[in-house]
């Protein structure tokens, strides 16, 4: 039972895939999501805050 159901899945998400527009919205919310978990994670958040510190003491 458990596999039929994961294979109506991804039969459903291989037809979703063929689309474009969807493969577009796809990518928009990856990279959404992708920005903030990058502000999330302490160490990126480290390398970021660093860089602007380095730009703001060039000003």
């Amino acid at each position: 039972m458990a596999l039929d159901a994961f294979l109506q899945a991804f039969v459903a998400l291989n037809g979703f895939s063929s689309s474009p527009i969807v493969l577009v919205v796809l990518a928009l919310i990856g990279a959404y999501f992708g920005g903030r978990i990058v502000e999330v994670i302490p160490f990126t958040r480290r390398i970021i805050e660093r860089r602007e510190a380095q730009l703001a003491e060039r000003e």
